[in-house]
Protein backbone atom coordinates (compact mmCIF):
# COMPACT_ATOMS: atom_id res chain seq x y z
CA UNK A 1 0.00 0.00 0.00
CA UNK A 2 1.08 3.65 -0.80
CA UNK A 3 0.64 7.47 -0.06
CA UNK A 4 0.55 10.12 -2.06
CA UNK A 5 2.59 13.10 -0.19
CA UNK A 6 3.88 16.38 -0.42
CA UNK A 7 7.82 16.36 -0.73
CA UNK A 8 9.82 18.16 1.68
CA UNK A 9 13.32 19.18 2.06
CA UNK A 10 14.06 16.20 2.96
CA UNK A 11 13.69 14.37 0.03
CA UNK A 12 16.33 15.24 -2.26
CA UNK A 13 18.47 12.37 -1.90
CA UNK A 14 15.77 9.91 -2.21
CA UNK A 15 14.43 11.63 -5.62
CA UNK A 16 17.98 10.89 -7.44
CA UNK A 17 17.68 7.26 -6.56
CA UNK A 18 14.33 7.64 -8.38
CA UNK A 19 15.83 9.85 -11.30
CA UNK A 20 18.48 7.64 -12.08
CA UNK A 21 19.53 4.38 -13.92
CA UNK A 22 16.85 2.10 -15.73
CA UNK A 23 14.07 4.57 -14.12
CA UNK A 24 14.63 7.07 -17.02
CA UNK A 25 15.03 4.23 -19.97
CA UNK A 26 11.52 5.45 -21.13
CA UNK A 27 11.45 9.44 -20.06
CA UNK A 28 13.20 12.28 -22.28
CA UNK A 29 16.52 12.99 -18.94
CA UNK A 30 19.01 12.37 -17.62
CA UNK A 31 20.10 11.21 -13.79
CA UNK A 32 18.85 13.95 -11.77
CA UNK A 33 21.88 15.81 -9.88
CA UNK A 34 21.44 16.52 -5.74
CA UNK A 35 21.34 20.18 -6.86
CA UNK A 36 18.29 19.77 -9.34
CA UNK A 37 16.74 17.69 -6.54
CA UNK A 38 16.68 20.32 -4.32
CA UNK A 39 15.30 22.41 -7.09
CA UNK A 40 12.58 19.88 -7.99
CA UNK A 41 11.13 19.92 -4.83
CA UNK A 42 11.44 24.08 -4.37
CA UNK A 43 9.48 24.02 -7.46
CA UNK A 44 6.88 21.38 -6.71
CA UNK A 45 6.42 23.41 -2.71
CA UNK A 46 6.11 26.57 -4.85
CA UNK A 47 3.47 25.00 -7.46
CA UNK A 48 1.55 24.35 -4.09
CA UNK A 49 1.63 27.97 -2.92
CA UNK A 50 0.73 29.35 -6.36
CA UNK A 51 -3.26 30.93 -6.84
CA UNK A 52 -4.94 29.53 -9.05
CA UNK A 53 -3.27 26.27 -8.50
CA UNK A 54 -2.43 24.35 -12.18
CA UNK A 55 0.37 21.55 -11.04
CA UNK A 56 0.34 18.74 -8.08
CA UNK A 57 3.36 16.82 -7.73
CA UNK A 58 3.15 14.25 -4.65
CA UNK A 59 6.00 11.65 -3.57
CA UNK A 60 4.65 7.80 -4.02
CA UNK A 61 5.63 6.71 -0.37
CA UNK A 62 5.63 3.09 0.96
CA UNK A 63 5.85 4.07 4.41
CA UNK A 64 9.00 6.28 4.92
CA UNK A 65 10.89 5.31 1.70
CA UNK A 66 10.02 7.36 -1.20
CA UNK A 67 9.57 5.36 -4.24
CA UNK A 68 8.58 8.10 -7.20
CA UNK A 69 6.70 11.16 -7.89
CA UNK A 70 3.25 10.93 -9.65
CA UNK A 71 2.67 14.60 -11.74
CA UNK A 72 -0.97 16.30 -12.60
CA UNK A 73 -0.50 19.84 -14.60
CA UNK A 74 -3.41 21.62 -16.39
CA UNK A 75 -3.21 22.57 -19.59
CA UNK A 76 -6.52 24.31 -19.74
CA UNK A 77 -9.42 25.13 -16.41
CA UNK A 78 -10.73 21.40 -17.64
CA UNK A 79 -8.20 19.19 -18.99
CA UNK A 80 -4.80 18.17 -17.44
CA UNK A 81 -1.95 15.58 -18.11
CA UNK A 82 -0.39 13.20 -15.52
CA UNK A 83 2.74 11.58 -15.31
CA UNK A 84 4.47 9.38 -13.22
CA UNK A 85 8.03 7.59 -12.18
CA UNK A 86 9.10 5.26 -9.92
CA UNK A 87 11.98 3.50 -8.63
CA UNK A 88 13.37 0.41 -10.28
CA UNK A 89 13.66 -1.50 -7.48
CA UNK A 90 9.55 -0.54 -6.83
CA UNK A 91 8.21 -1.70 -10.52
CA UNK A 92 5.65 -4.29 -10.65
CA UNK A 93 3.88 -4.32 -7.41
CA UNK A 94 0.87 -2.11 -8.34
CA UNK A 95 2.45 1.07 -6.59
CA UNK A 96 2.01 3.25 -9.93
CA UNK A 97 -1.51 1.86 -10.61
CA UNK A 98 -2.10 3.07 -6.95
CA UNK A 99 -0.75 6.34 -7.29
CA UNK A 100 -2.63 7.28 -10.93
CA UNK A 101 -5.65 5.93 -8.98
CA UNK A 102 -5.36 8.55 -6.14
CA UNK A 103 -4.10 11.44 -8.35
CA UNK A 104 -7.20 10.83 -10.50
CA UNK A 105 -9.25 10.91 -7.21
CA UNK A 106 -7.54 14.29 -6.36
CA UNK A 107 -7.84 15.65 -9.67
CA UNK A 108 -11.40 14.81 -9.86
CA UNK A 109 -12.62 15.58 -6.32
CA UNK A 110 -10.76 18.73 -5.40
CA UNK A 111 -10.23 20.58 -9.13
CA UNK A 112 -12.35 21.43 -12.11
CA UNK A 113 -10.22 19.07 -14.68
CA UNK A 114 -12.50 16.93 -16.08
CA UNK A 115 -10.34 15.06 -18.66
CA UNK A 116 -6.92 13.87 -18.09
CA UNK A 117 -4.57 12.84 -20.71
CA UNK A 118 -1.26 10.31 -20.81
CA UNK A 119 0.94 8.82 -22.66
CA UNK A 120 4.21 6.52 -22.23
CA UNK A 121 6.85 5.63 -23.97
CA UNK A 122 5.89 2.85 -26.99
CA UNK A 123 8.62 0.08 -25.50
CA UNK A 124 7.16 0.73 -21.95
CA UNK A 125 3.81 -1.62 -22.65
CA UNK A 126 3.97 -2.14 -18.38
CA UNK A 127 2.64 1.66 -18.34
CA UNK A 128 0.00 1.50 -20.44
CA UNK A 129 -1.09 -1.39 -18.59
CA UNK A 130 -1.29 1.22 -15.65
CA UNK A 131 -3.22 3.57 -18.04
CA UNK A 132 -5.82 0.75 -18.76
CA UNK A 133 -6.04 -0.71 -14.98
CA UNK A 134 -7.61 3.03 -14.24
CA UNK A 135 -10.22 3.16 -17.26
CA UNK A 136 -7.59 5.40 -19.38
CA UNK A 137 -8.90 4.84 -22.88
CA UNK A 138 -6.31 4.49 -25.56
CA UNK A 139 -6.57 7.18 -28.46
CA UNK A 140 -4.16 6.31 -30.94
CA UNK A 141 -0.20 7.06 -31.47
CA UNK A 142 0.68 10.59 -31.40
CA UNK A 143 4.41 11.56 -32.33
CA UNK A 144 4.68 7.69 -31.88
CA UNK A 145 3.98 7.72 -28.84
CA UNK A 146 0.77 5.62 -27.42
CA UNK A 147 -2.08 8.32 -26.02
CA UNK A 148 -4.53 7.56 -23.45
CA UNK A 149 -7.52 9.49 -21.84
CA UNK A 150 -10.19 9.73 -19.55
CA UNK A 151 -13.45 11.52 -18.40
CA UNK A 152 -14.39 12.39 -15.07
CA UNK A 153 -17.24 9.87 -13.68
CA UNK A 154 -20.92 11.63 -13.86
CA UNK A 155 -22.52 11.24 -10.47
CA UNK A 156 -23.46 7.41 -11.53
CA UNK A 157 -19.50 6.38 -11.94
CA UNK A 158 -20.06 6.23 -15.69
Amino acid sequence: MIELRELTMADPPALQRIYSGASLTYIERQTLSIDEAVDLVANTLACARAEPRDRWAFGIAAGDDLLGMVRLQCRTERQATISYLLREDSWGRGYATQAVAGMLRHAFAATGVTSISARHHPDNVASGRVLQKNKFIYRGTRDGWPSYGIHKPDRRGT
